[in-house]
């Protein structure tokens, strides 16, 4: 029983304890703990893939009867409540045992592949940055339950970190549970008195189902109220495995069938299974006698204590059947007796009974187990001992165990693969038939049946023959414990499938655990996932491809698109080819060089970044791209350095500071928006502080000429505008490589118009004369400077005044 309701603002906590403690005081005498479990609030994504998912693991106690998710989705924007932000609505996805598989993008699953079923709900906005959900699951299944939740898929918007304050949508799932205390447990074959008083509505109980297991009956007998035999007993009785019945559960109207039995084919092994018996309205206590009788099918005759084997450890023997050598014998009245199979009646005080488990004629087939082999995380092969060709007779069916261990295997892919060996059926048609099932093999007592179904389970299908004698089975995130893989053979023949006759087919199996549906194949990169303590694995496509394991091809990129986009990325870096020549020629060597490094690494990190198979990679990606990113911010950097025409030495100091600078802030955050406005506008104020200097120098307006203005700045200007506007505002993921292109093509273009003309060289001014004034000037010898005179005949040539 499943519903969502939107609650009012003021609702809170204790609300929602009142509601579950209605619905408890129908159980009986309202004995329960309550557990809170909460989780800290994420950030939603826009859907893409499961990637993208948030996704949240709990855990609900055995004997839960009730369990209330309160969902909490609220709006931030820059620190506060983010009320001016849309209104988007969030999916949320519940199931248990192992985490959703979802569809929202209706995309195609890969070929062979299963997919579980889960709950999904979707909230909308109650309050302008708050909303508030329930959803609420009455007997909810023990174990791990996952929650995933995302928002619409969007335009795929390219924003650049920092231009704006994004609007963020935090979720934040708690979980209140209910769970009865002291539920009396049943044990096979035990009958024992009870009562529902006036004052109760139903009573429950429990008993466990051991392994090997075919069938699972419950009586109740000697109905009557107020000690009083009646002819109709005014109960209804349920079953359920795992968790207390619920409304849809298997009954037995009690009223019309004496007496009242229930019984449930092909149980569950080594589970819980949960009795209710409600009373219908009166107004007298309601009496009766109940017990469980199974059917063991392990052996052709049953002992005493054959069902105790597989009994949980934590009874010890008391749990076994050993209970009935304590108690005296007695009879057992209005139970129909099996003759010499039942098994003798114990003696036993009036209130508990002991009957014998009975055997099933239909004995179970040996289960052969399966080696685990872990390979790495969500990569185990399941071995099969002497196998993995197998051999199936003709006259009963192979039955193999698989087990996933919890939590650890259910991020991943199950994986089952079938091949016949043609020439070991002898040119019979035969067809191999199995049944995947989780938590007990379906070894139906009709041999010709081909269905993977039962009243109580069911399975999926496989099924192999001469024709084509290869099939395979995915199961992407499945239930942890175990399953079981049952394989039959039958001919088919003009009536149907008949029992094939001296026929031992031979077949190949692989059972294996994958991260991913074939590791997400071409167009898609297998991703690794955590959130808290649980791992798992997701696809994440690429190149317009979709799905689960990215082969939906609907929106896939052709080769030709994918080629174009990498030559339109690459090619237009060319463009930077002209400002190369004129920085040459204007003598800009340093200028020259950056441009140079900028257009190669530009270049070939586009050809690595695509996401097809035209990609070409000289490094490795994360090289490539810091190169690219710190090119195209020091081409910004030194062209308006040289903007400003420096001297020399300090301009050749802010390149060298300003390549150390841009180093670590791309270290620091490539994607930020202060990694390309900070140098920009650090340079544009050392541009500005240089202009504004020469211009009160010379009185006069820095650049002095018009043209250079009209001609030269205001388009340059315009250009790397324009450029950075389509960086900022158009660009998207479905434009990005025309767009990107264009932008490449503008900031270079940009960089020519802006680069300064050659710097003039300096006119030699010659030195003023001196003022005539005293003094002398001493003439050396030229040839005594040399070293080619005497030192001892040195003289004065002459004396010169001045």
């Amino acid at each position: 029983m499943w519903w969502l309701e939107g609650f009012r603002s003021g609702m809170g906590r204790l609300e929602i304890l009142l509601l579950v403690y209605t619905f408890l005081c129908s159980l009986g005498d309202c004995l329960f703990v309550t557990d809170y479990f909460t989780r800290t609030p994420r950030k939603l994504n826009a859907y893409r893939s499961f990637a993208s998912v948030e996704l949240f693991h709990f855990n609900v106690p055995e004997d839960t009867v009730v369990a209330v998710w309160n969902l909490i989705t609220f709006k931030e924007q820059g620190g506060t409540f983010g009320d001016s932000c849309p209104d988007r609505n969030v999916t949320v996805y519940f199931r248990s045992g192992a985490p959703p598989v979802i569809n929202p993008l209706q995309t195609r699953f890969p070929k062979d592949t299963i997919v579980p079923g889960s709950f999904a709900v979707t909230l909308t906005w109650t309050l302008p940055n708050r909303t508030t959900g329930v959803f609420n699951v009455t007997s909810p299944l023990p174990g791990d339950w996952f929650l995933a939740a995302h928002l619409p898929k969007d335009e795929g918007k390219i924003s650049v970190k920092g231009l704006h304050e994004e609007c963020q949508y935090l979720f934040q799932p708690q979980l209140i549970v209910q769970r009865l205390i002291g539920i009396s447990v049943l044990y096979p074959g035990y009958f024992i008195d009870q009562m529902i008083p006036l004052h109760n509505r139903s009573v429950l109980y429990k008993v466990f189902i051991p392994n090997y297991i075919s069938r699972v009956k419950v009586q109740l007998v000697d109905c009557n109220t107020k000690n009083r035999s009646g002819e109709s007993c005014p109960v209804l009785l349920k079953i359920r495995s795992r968790a207390p019945p619920v409304h849809n559960s298997s009954a037995m109207d009690c009223r019309e069938n004496v007496p009242c039995e229930l019984e449930v084919p092909l149980p569950s092994w080594e589970q819980w299974y949960y009795i209710l018996v409600e009373r219908y309205l009166s107004s007298s206590d309601v009496y009766f006698r109940i017990g469980v009788q199974v059917k063991d099918c392990s052996k052709p005759s049953v002992s005493k204590g054959s069902s105790a084997m597989n009994m949980p450890q934590s009874f010890g023997t008391a749990m076994g059947f050993s209970l009935s050598e304590t108690l005296p014998a007695a009879s057992l009245p209005n139970v129909p007796q099996n003759g010499s199979d039942q098994g003798s009646l114990l003696n036993a005080e009036d209130s508990i009974t002991y009957l014998a488990p009975t055997a099933d004629t239909n004995k179970c087939w040996p289960i052969r187990p399966t080696l685990r082999n872990e390979l790495d995380t969500f990569s185990v092969h399941f071995y099969i001992f002497f196998g993995p060709n197998i051999s199936i007779p003709p006259d009963r069916a192979a039955i193999f165990a698989i087990n996933l261990m919890p939590v650890l295997d259910s991020g991943g892919v199950l994986n089952m693969e079938l091949k016949l060996n043609v020439s070991s059926v002898r040119g019979e048609n035969i067809t191999i038939f199995g049944c995947l099932n989780h938590g007990m093999p379906l070894s139906l007592h009709d041999n010709t049946s081909v269905s993977c179904e039962s009243e109580s389970v069911s399975g999926f299908h496989l099924s192999i023959n001469t024709t084509t004698n290869i099939t395979k089975l995915r199961i992407p995130y499945p239930q942890t414990g175990t399953w079981y893989l049952s394989l039959r053979s039958l001919c088919a023949t003009e009536h149907g499938f008949e029992l094939c006759t001296n026929v031992t087919a031979e077949v190949y199996l692989r059972s294996y655990l994958t991260p991913c549906i074939n590791d997400c194949g071409t167009y898609g990169q297998c991703k690794l996932l955590r959130t808290n303590n649980y791992l798992y694995a997701a696809c994440e496509c690429k190149a317009g491809w979709d799905g689960w394991g990215c082969t939906d091809n609907t929106e896939a990129y052709s080769y030709g698109f994918q080629l174009l986009s990498t030559l339109l990325l690459c090619l237009s870096n060319l463009m930077f080819v002209p400002p190369v020549t004129i920085a040459i020629r204007s003598h800009y060597l340093l200028e020259a060089s950056v441009y140079i490094f900028t257009m190669f690494f530009s270049t070939f990190y586009h050809a690595c970044d695509q996401p097809g198979i035209v990609v070409f990679c000289i490094m490795e990606y994360d090289v490539l791209q810091f190169c690219d990113f710190l090119g195209s911010l020091m081409s910004v950097w030194v062209t308006v350095i040289a903007m400003a025409r420096l001297k020399s030495i300090i301009k050749q100091v802010l390149y060298l500071l300003g390549a150390m600078a841009l180093s670590m802030a791309l270290q620091l955050d490539r994607h930020g928006l202060w990694n390309l406005l900070g140098p920009s506008l650090f340079a544009l104020g050392i541009m500005a502080i240089a202009w504004t200097v020469r211009t009160i120098r010379r009185r006069r307006c820095y650049p002095p000429t018009w043209k250079r203005w009209v001609f030269f700045l205001f388009p340059g200007t315009t250009i790397a505008t324009s450029a950075v506007a389509l960086y900022a505002f158009v660009e998207t993921e479905e434009n990005y490589f025309y767009i990107h292109s264009i932008w490449h093509m503008l900031i270079a273009g940009s960089v020519g118009f802006l680069l300064p003309p050659r710097a003039k060289p300096d006119v030699k001014v010659t030195p003023l004369k001196r003022r005539r004034g005293c003094g002398y000037q001493l003439c050396v010898n030229e040839h005594e400077e040399m070293g080619l005179v005497d030192p001892a005949i040195i003289t004065i040539n002459s004396i010169c005044t001045s």
